[in-house]
């Protein structure tokens, strides 16, 4: 059985999260992922819902098997728990694939990084929380 791990900061959902942990899904049997903490979470404003809520609608997904908040002061040590084959990291998302390999291989974690595909949007569809943010606060404040 192929574990694959996903992670993310999931603030709003939309379906750029839903294709990346899609796709994710469809490099293995097992889909397990790691919201980011709200208080690690520092390469962008922090999100708006609480750690929570976050990792309960990620959870709801079909494709999701499992999902759990990550460590607050060890983002590698979930992943040392979780024993993944593969880690999927979205598209864009701003991790630096050869460091997390180097960490990965330091702390002994045999796992392969690859990316997610990126989906094209159809139309005038929001495929990330900024900008659903900037619509809502252009059509309602």
């Amino acid at each position: 059985m192929t574990h694959v791990l996903a992670q993310g900061t999931f603030d709003i959902l939309h379906p750029g999260h839903v294709h990346y942990l899609r796709d994710a899904a469809g490099m293995g049997d097992r889909l397990s992922v790691i919201i980011a903490r709200r208080e690690n979470v520092t390469h962008k404003k922090p999100p708006i819902l609480p750690n929570r809520q976050r990792r309960d609608m990620i959870a709801a997904l079909g494709v999701v098997d499992d999902a759990l908040v990550g460590h607050p002061e060890d983002i590698f040590s979930p992943i040392e728990d979780l024993d993944p084959d593969i880690i999927v990291l979205g598209y864009d998302q701003h991790h630096d694939d050869a460091a997390i390999e180097a960490e990965l291989y330091r702390r002994g974690i045999e796992c392969v990084v690859r990316r997610a595909s990126p989906l094209d949007p159809d139309d005038d569809e929001l495929l990330s929380t900024g900008r659903i943010i900037d619509r809502i606060c252009e059509e309602r404040c």
